[in-house]
């Protein structure tokens, strides 16, 4: 029996991952992150340096589809590496609405950065955030704000003295892709 050669690249699927949409009589729960399937374009990437300055990277793209029979959403964020001339996959999300506590889990998992981070997120107000205590004991709070139907702002705080007062650690400004 001849063995199949490893697929690279964008062809390989996993049989049972992809859905086609949200799940029947799930739609209006799973909206909040549905609304985010799709192809997008990350145009302005910046995150706070230790010395308080701000390191600016290059472009970079996400993208989002249904899983898991449209219970869940999947993503995959990547920057475009200037040298290699090629996109670098940073890291993937998996999120699914969780009724027992009406809120979403979230999990960030980033080979690239040795992490693993889990969150819950909930709507609040017009923003979409995400909260979680990190490993050092303060709180993170990774929130999507001024969204539309083309664009949003993503960016992260923390709070080292209990939530007294936030600081912006990163922020991305992201667009849809139009075909």
């Amino acid at each position: 029996m001849e063995k199949e050669a490893p697929s690279s690249g964008s062809d390989w699927r996993i049989s049972g991952l992809g859905a086609d949409g949200p799940f029947p009589g799930m739609e209006e729960k799973l909206a909040l992150f549905g609304q985010f399937v799709g192809d997008w374009d990350i145009l302005e990437n910046r995150w706070l340096q230790p010395d308080g300055t701000w390191t600016h990277e290059g472009k970079g793209e996400i993208h989002w589809r249904w899983i898991l029979d449209g219970r869940a959403v999947q993503d995959v964020w990547t920057s475009f590496d200037e040298d290699a001339q090629k996109q670098i996959p940073h890291g993937t999300t998996v999120r699914f609405y969780d009724p027992k506590i009406d809120a979403w889990r979230s999990t960030w998992i980033s080979p690239i950065q040795d992490v693993v981070k889990s969150f819950i997120g909930r709507k609040v107000g017009d923003d979409i955030v995400l909260e979680r205590t990190s490993e050092e004991g303060y709180l993170v709070k990774w929130i999507f704000s001024e969204i539309t139907a083309n664009a949003f702002r993503w960016h992260s705080e923390e709070s080292r003295d209990g939530s007294k007062t936030w600081t912006l650690n990163e922020e991305m400004r992201i667009q849809r892709r139009h075909k």
